[in-house]
């Protein structure tokens, strides 16, 4: 695993905090919140294909909402106690990169609602899932 002056070199202050110190950007203020263009979603620190745009939908939650990865193999799940509240953290298994969070109130077919900091993701519109 790449050391934290490695990622200070390549990111941005802001994608540093959330990506490698489990930040959390305000709702609502992401570049991706209600973006509605197609292609797959990267991770911002290694370029991992993690969400496909046909998976996302507006939660209202002010953050990227997606119902699953694009492959179950490349994200890790954490317990998060930090708040005061119980969470599933979801990170991007090849690097470490923090992500957002795994809730059970999303829509059809999984339920799930994965709510994701834009500053966490960078969005190919070449590629297709």
């Amino acid at each position: 695993m790449k050391d934290d002056e490695h990622w200070r070199e390549r990111l941005s202050p802001e994608e540093f905090h959330v990506c490698r110190e489990k930040g959390t950007e305000r709702a609502f203020t992401g570049e991706y919140w209600d973006c509605k263009e197609q292609g797959v979603y990267l991770c911002r620190c290694c370029g991992e294909p993690l969400f496909d745009s046909g998976t996302k939908y507006d939660s209202g939650s002010g953050w990227p909402s997606f119902y699953q990865p694009a492959d179950a193999e490349v994200i890790e799940e954490a317990r998060d106690t930090t708040h005061g509240m119980v969470r599933v953290e979801v990170m991007c298994k090849k690097c470490g990169a923090h992500l957002g969070h795994v809730f059970e109130d999303g829509p059809a077919p999984t339920g799930l609602r994965y709510c994701i900091n834009s500053l966490s993701l960078r969005l190919d519109k070449d590629a297709t899932g």
